[in-house]
Parts: C-alpha cells; structure tokens; sequence
C-alpha cells in the first residue's frame, strides 16, 4: 500500500473484506458464545457529548493522533515547562535545608535531581514518540493491562496531593494579601482552574504563555534585589546548620533522609508527558529542535526544579530573623521580606501576585493530570468513560480535603513516604526502557492496547511492588536508622534490577499476549496516519490505536476495546487461529481531529 486510496475504493475493498471473513466471523461467534461473549453483529458504541469531543477530552485513553499534535516543538516544550512554575519547590528546599542543615540538604537535592533527569530522559523520549501518557508507557513497558491499574493511582495521588500542596501556598498569599480565610482560600484555589482545565490542552497551552513573563519576573526579582541589598547573606547559607541542630557539617543520615524527600518529585515526568504526547513526528527537518524541546520539556524541569529548591532555602533562610521558622517555610513571607528593600509596601500585592500567577500555572497541570489518571484507572476497573473532565472534580475535592486537614504541616513525612513508591515505579519503567528493550527481553516498541496485552507482566510490576514493600518497610525504621534514612535509594536499586531479572527469568513472555498485526513490527505499514473505521463506534482512528477484534470482526479503536465488558477476551484467551480480515485503511481523506469528522 505505497499510495493513496480513495475513500471510494476503500469502500469496495470493505464490502470484499467483509464478505470474505463471513466463515471466519462464523467460528468467532461459536467461540464467542462459548466463551460468554456477544457475536459479532454488537451494537454500535455510543459515547457521552463531553467524552466524544475531543476539543475537551485531549484523547484522555488512547494514542494522541498525529492530526491532532498541531503544535511545534517549542510551543509544546514551553507549555510543559509552564507547569514548573510551582512554588512547592521553595517550600520543599527550605524545608530539607532547616531541618538537615545546608551540606547535607544541598547534597540530597544535587542527588535526586540527578537520579529524576537520568530517569526521565527514556521516558520522555518514548512519550513524545509514541503519543501516549504516562498510564499508556507503562502498560507497554512492563505492567501489562490491569497491571497498571495501581500506577494509575499512584500518579492521580502525586497530582491531588501535590495540588493541595500548591494551593496551600496560593491560599496563604491570599490570606496575607486580601484577609481571606485560609478555609475560604483552599476552595477559591480549587474553583478557579476548573474553566482552564474543562478545555483541555489548547486553554492550558494559552494560559502558560500568557503568564510566563509575570512568572519570569517575579522570579528573578527577589534574588536581584538580595544580590544588591545583601551580598553577603549566601556566605552566612554556606555556613547555616538549619533549626533543628543538624548542623552545617554533612551528615549521611540527614542526606538520605532529605534525598527521599526531594525523591517525592519523581512522578512529576508523568505531567511532563501528558504535553510531550502531542510533540509532531520527529523529522529530518525538525531533528534537532524536536531532541532539544523533549529533553527541556521532559528531564529537564528538574535542573530548573533543583535551582528553585536551592533559591527557596535561600530566600527562607534571609527571611527566617524577620518572621519565624513556620512562616519562613511558607514560600509568601519570604518573597515579601526580600522584595521590601525595593518595592516598600507594594512588596505584599506584588509577592502575592507572584505566588497567585504561579500557583494557577502548576495547578492546571496537577488538575489535569489527574483527571488522565483517574480516567485510566475508572474506565478499566468500571468499563466504562463518562469524560475525562468529570473526574476534575473527583481529583480537586481529595485535594481540597487535604486542604482543609492542613497537610501542610506534615511535608517532609508526607512526602518522603510517597517518593519510596513513585521511584519504584518510575524506575522500573526506566529499566525496561533502557535495558530490557534493547537487550530484547521485551518488545521494541511499547503496546499499550488490551489486545495484546496480559493483564499482568511481572518484570515491571512485579518489581515495583516488591522495590516499594521493602522500602516501605525500611521507611518505618524495621531495618535500622540507616536503612530508613536510604529506604529511596533501596526502592531505585531494587526496581531498576528487579525488572530486567523478572524479564529474564519469566522470558518475556508476559510482555505480550499475542502479535499486534495492525502496526506491530512486521506489519506493512508505510503510514501510520492512515485511519480505520472502528466497528464499535464508527469513528476513525490512525492505525497506532486500532486492534483487530474477532468479535466485531474488524478493527476497533483503543478506548471501545479497553470498555468492552462482554466480549470475555476471546482475542487473547480463545483464538480461532483464523485471521481477522479487515479494508485496507483510509489514507487520505478527514482525519481524526478533523473539526469535521466531530460535527
């Protein structure tokens, strides 16, 4: 198929297909009802208006086509990195150097910085080239189908808890700016993303550039004006042993302790990846911008990340004379304190600005990532898809009850808890990524549709459960003082050999439940953005998201198998060993994203 076919002759080509596959449909069916599925003559899918649109939904379940990556490298690089202008970072470095003193603390965030970009550069790069979420790398890249399930819930609970997080911090701005309750201020924070996270990429990509330059600026400006007013004060830092008598020595105690909770970030890749899927197909042209844009976009937040941690402890440490320890760790107060010297009574509106503008930056993202996650994790447990924006609101009232209970105060235990199972996760995937596939212990190229998949793989999942039980275990001090300070360390360490040797012993066999004959490797495929008719909801799909269904006897698009709960996996679990003939796919005509294909 090296040229275009009209839609005309694709027409033909279907009814001969159809009419040839009459003895293999026969033997599905006799399989079918065997296996307490519904024969092949299923009614057509019918989708909610809000989950249909995909203006809105942002192909929540499935690969993001190529029609639909409108974006330039650039565009989606620096709306990515839009999400990075979160102030938790301050909160988190103040928090780590106080209570570990500067050596130890500055050392455990160098150390995690470094292990989070090593490991999120095979991930962005599978995302951006794949066009698929976080969720969909790692059904493919070890879990298998339900495997993932509990990823799923991992990452929606990095999103909720780190929106409460951040919207702490902008209510207590407004609180210290405008008298507003902090009550009152935690549901005000939660309301206003909802409209910018309702439309989906094309809202959050207008509202990260329109807001840069304020972020820009506020950024830089307290560090100019200390730089003038107190050159002195990063010497008095160097020399700071925090306020709980670590001292400024370095203590590998302390350093394990303060690297797992600087760790707590890890999961942030899976938000890089939610933009890096729409990045447009590498190309000759683009090669260069397209490596640039991924590694910014995606490990990259973390150098950007690390340097805000450092500049947070610094600001608290400067601010921690005027106005306390419990306040200097509140990213506002020491905001104001640095800009007084220039700005006089207009510091407070213009820090608390700041922290507003960056706080909805972060925020949009947190919110809409975990309606992707929650949506992922609903649509395999229910089968079923009412929208992605529905489950907005399910991840912003955990949030808000987190809120409410005032998390705040418990950051450095919250969150060096949850980093012992973010990094068990991440780094199994990173291990498949990087060692598994190029050894061949698993597929080359990352499957992420029920189809093929088992439910699940134990070389990733596996490992990632095994690498978070012991580390858990060690967090709580079972092991011993050391081994509760490095439980993060034994979480990476674990997963990232864990994975490969499960792969080895279990042969890979569990990486895929049968060959993907659509676009897997051997298929003749000379383009994948030719489009199939899904036979569940009549809609067309680039071939990356059509599997071949025995039981609709043609091809069906990711999301209708993934919310199939009646075909009993007949695919998978009892083939005929006949063929699923299918038209050849439309190559030119309206494509998916095609404002006319959803009229």
């Amino acid at each position: 198929m090296t040229d275009a076919v009209d839609v005309d002759s694709v027409d033909e080509v279907g009814a001969v297909g159809a009419a040839g596959a009459v003895g293999a449909v026969d033997a599905v069916d006799a399989v079918a009802a065997e296996a307490g599925a519904p024969a092949a003559t299923a009614p057509r899918r019918g989708y909610a208006r809000l989950a249909a649109d995909e203006s809105r939904e942002d192909y929540s379940l499935r690969y993001a086509p190529h029609s639909y990556r409108r974006w330039s490298p650039t565009m989606v690089a620096s709306t990515a990195l839009g999400g990075i202008a979160y102030l938790a970072d301050f909160a988190i470095g103040a928090s780590i150097v106080f209570t570990y003193g500067f050596t130890s603390g500055i050392a455990s965030i160098l150390t995690a910085a470094t292990l989070i970009f090593l490991t999120g550069i095979p991930i962005a790069r599978a995302c951006a080239t794949y066009g698929l979420d976080m969720d969909l790398i790692t059904r493919g890249a070890g879990f298998g189908y339900f495997g993932s399930t509990l990823t799923s819930l991992i990452y929606a609970s990095f999103t909720f808890i780190f929106f409460a997080l951040e919207g702490s911090i902008m209510a207590q701005a407004m609180h210290q700016a405008l008298h507003i309750p902090l009550p009152v201020g935690y549901l005000l924070t939660t309301l206003i993303v909802i409209p910018i996270v309702f439309r989906g990429m094309g809202a959050l990509a207008k509202v990260q550039a329109w807001t840069q330059p304020i972020w820009l600026i506020g950024l830089a400006l307290p560090f100019v004006v200390l730089a003038f007013e107190a050159p002195d004060s990063w010497g008095a830092f160097a020399s700071f042993g925090g306020t709980e008598g670590a001292g400024s020595g370095f203590d590998w105690i302390g350093y394990g302790l303060g690297t797992g909770v600087a760790l707590s970030l890890i999961a942030q890749i899976g938000e890089q990846a939610d933009y890096l899927r729409f990045m447009p197909a590498k190309t000759d042209e683009n090669r260069r911008r397209w490596n640039l844009a991924v590694l910014a976009a995606g490990p990259g937040w973390v150098v950007i990340g690390a340097a805000k941690q450092i500049g947070g402890a610094f600001l608290a440490f400067v601010a921690l004379g005027a106005v306390g320890k419990t306040h200097a760790l509140e990213p506002i107060a020491p905001q104001i304190e640095a800009l007084k010297p220039w700005l006089g009574s207009v510091a407070l509106p213009a820090a608390a600005l700041f922290v507003v503008v960056s706080q909805i930056k972060i925020n949009v993202t947190n919110a809409y990532s975990g309606s992707l996650s929650w949506s992922n994790f609903f649509s395999r447990v229910t089968h079923r898809h009412p929208g992605r924006v529905w489950y907005i609101f399910l991840n912003l009232a955990i949030a808000l009850a987190l809120m409410e209970m005032n998390m705040f105060a418990a950051l450095n235990k919250l969150l060096g808890f949850y980093s012992n199972v973010g990094i068990a996760w991440i780094a199994a995937v990173a291990a498949d990524l990087v060692v598994n596939k190029p050894l061949g212990l698993s597929p080359k190229y990352i499957e992420f549709k029920r189809a093929y998949l088992h439910p699940v793989n134990p070389a990733g999942f596996g490992a990632m459960v095994i690498a978070s039980a012991v580390s858990i275990v060690a967090f709580f001090g079972v092991f011993g003082e050391v081994a509760e300070a490095f439980s993060t360390f034994i979480a990476c360490g674990l997963a990232l050999v864990l994975c490969p040797l499960l792969a080895w012993l279990t042969g890979g066999r569990y990486y895929l439940a049968r060959k993907n004959p659509v676009n897997g490797p051997g298929a003749d495929v000379p383009d994948i953005t030719a489009t199939h008719l899904c036979a569940s909801c009549e809609t067309a799909y680039e071939l990356p998201d059509i599997a071949d269904c025995p039981v609709r006897a043609g091809a069906v698009c990711s999301l209708c198998c993934s919310l199939d709960a009646e075909c009993g996996d007949v695919c998978r679990k009892a083939p005929t060993g006949e063929p699923v003939l299918m038209p050849l796919p439309t190559v030119r005509g309206p494509a998916v994203g095609d404002p006319s294909v959803r009229t």
